[in-house]
């Protein structure tokens, strides 16, 4: 009966940890899918929407107009995706290097974004139709808040590549370690470059290389 019991106690050991397991690679799964999402919504839209010019307008424009729950949707659905990944990093990191600070930089980013979608920037740059040519000359306290959001977002990944970086450079993981701190680089440079009439590009190139480093790390825990 003893034997019995404990054979018992011990399936449903095996059986808790492999339902662990699985729901921690599905909210990888849901992190890794963060940037392509937003990256798939935003192209699409960019493409569709008449009048908008991505030379000229910044995708938190898209927000905007009649079809602006769309990217208001994306930003939310994106900024949820990425807070997944946040848990599913801390149960896989838990003890490594980067293992405390690396996951919640992650959520402080998707937070970012839900931010970002709910509060919605001021119309300008001739967008939506209608709008002023260039940039509002006061700020709406949801545009504030918008800005707010959108620095969260950029910030905390970027910090997030430093701490990664150095964590893994430490642990001898040296291309990792590499491809977290070129990512964090390459983001600075991009987003300081002094050109204000080529902005709104830069800003989508800084998202594509934060959100390819997001989904390359819940990828590579998602591996493991």
């Amino acid at each position: 009966m003893t034997t019995t019991a404990n054979a018992m106690g011990a399936g449903s050991a095996v059986a808790g940890v492999g339902s662990r397991r699985t729901t921690t690679r599905a909210l990888l799964a849901g992190g890794a899918a963060a940037g392509p999402l937003f990256g798939v919504v935003a192209a699409a839209q960019v493409l569709t929407r008449d009048g908008f010019d991505l030379s000229r307008q910044p995708l938190s424009l898209l927000a905007l107009g009649d079809l602006g729950w769309i990217q208001i949707t994306n930003f939310v659905v994106t900024g949820l995706l990425a807070l997944a990944g946040a848990v599913g990093l801390r149960r896989t990191l838990r003890g490594e290097p980067a293992g405390t600070w690396g996951p919640a930089l992650v959520a402080v980013h998707g937070v970012g974004l839900i931010i970002g979608g709910v509060l919605v920037s001021d119309p300008s740059m001739g967008w939506p139709t209608g709008a002023p040519e260039g940039a509002p000359e006061t700020l709406s306290w949801h545009a504030v808040g918008h800005g707010v959001g959108a620095a969260l977002a950029f910030g905390s990944l970027t910090i997030a590549c430093l701490v990664f970086g150095r964590g893994w450079w430490r642990a001898g993981q040296r291309g990792w370690a590499a491809f977290s701190l070129g990512c964090a680089l390459a983001v600075v440079v991009v987003l300081a470059w002094p050109d204000q009439d080529t902005i709104s590009v830069r800003m989508a190139l800084a998202c594509a290389v934060i959100f390819a480093w997001l989904t390359a790390l819940c990828g590579r825990q998602f591996a493991r």
